[in-house]
């Protein structure tokens, strides 16, 4: 299933772009979550079918048995699994788990002005390599000056405090290294999360999960690396960044 970005039409929005999808997510109940990229749902009909789980980490509060999900379809007869899961609603709010649509989200939300700390770059580059091993998500052009961006994706919400990450991530960590050593060679950096549910009001790291990567956030932070966290907001018809959200290390 193919998004595609598109004028909305609906007034009131502060965020004038969407992404949506092309074709009616269909709606589930979730049964269970397991090796990580494998879920059990049962549909509306009763049936129970195995989808793909497009997230890599552990889904803290947005995995709860029992919960309504909403499914894509892919057309793709090559794949053993054609329903990928898409969102959960969780006490009423809708979280966007899948995590290969976070970088689009995020790179269109710059194309159009969204992003005032990142605003319309003249070009865009997508997984750079910037020293051996390493790859970041976008290199932004403004003229000149060269700015990297490294973009996650956060679900994990506790009264209304947005966290991350919901599990150790070493790959996080050594992104956050990287990103403060091209800032001292005279590059911009920034670590960009992006918030995929609505009810959250403000973001710090979670460092009773990951001491280290919160920890090293605070010390890159301090070397000039900039946070951008900005917010989405969900429908089963359409996701699009909105709102930026305050954020401390404590």
């Amino acid at each position: 299933m193919q998004i595609s970005l598109h004028r909305a039409t609906v007034t009131g929005r502060k965020n004038p772009f969407s992404m949506q999808f092309s074709a009616p997510l269909q709606p589930a109940v979730l049964l269970k979550r397991y090796q990580r990229f494998l879920a059990d749902v049962q549909c509306a009909d009763g049936r129970r079918i195995t989808v793909h789980c497009p997230n890599t980490g552990s889904m803290l509060t947005c995995s709860t048995p029992g919960s309504r999900v909403y499914l894509s379809r892919s057309e793709n007869p090559a794949r053993k699994y054609p329903y990928t899961l898409e969102l959960i609603e969780e006490h009423g709010t809708l979280i966007g788990i899948n995590t290969s649509r976070t970088n689009s989200l995020v790179q269109e939300a710059i194309q159009n002005g969204i992003i005032r700390e990142l605003d319309r770059p003249t070009k865009i580059q997508k997984e750079v390599g910037t020293s051996a091993g390493c790859r970041l998500d976008l290199a932004l052009h403004f003229g000149s000056a060269l700015t990297y961006v490294e973009i996650k994706s956060c679900t994990f919400v506790q009264k209304g405090v947005a966290m991350f990450p919901d599990a150790v991530t070493t790959r996080g960590h050594k992104h956050l290294l990287e990103l403060a050593d091209l800032v001292d060679r005279g590059h911009g950096g920034a670590v960009f999360f992006l918030v995929q549910r609505s009810d959250a009001s403000h973001f710090r790291p979670a460092s009773h999960i990951d001491p280290l990567y919160s920890a090293t956030l605070k010390k890159v932070y301090e070397r000039g690396v900039a946070i951008l966290v900005y917010q989405t907001e969900l429908t089963p018809e359409e996701i699009f960044v909105s709102t930026p959200l305050p954020f401390s290390f404590s």
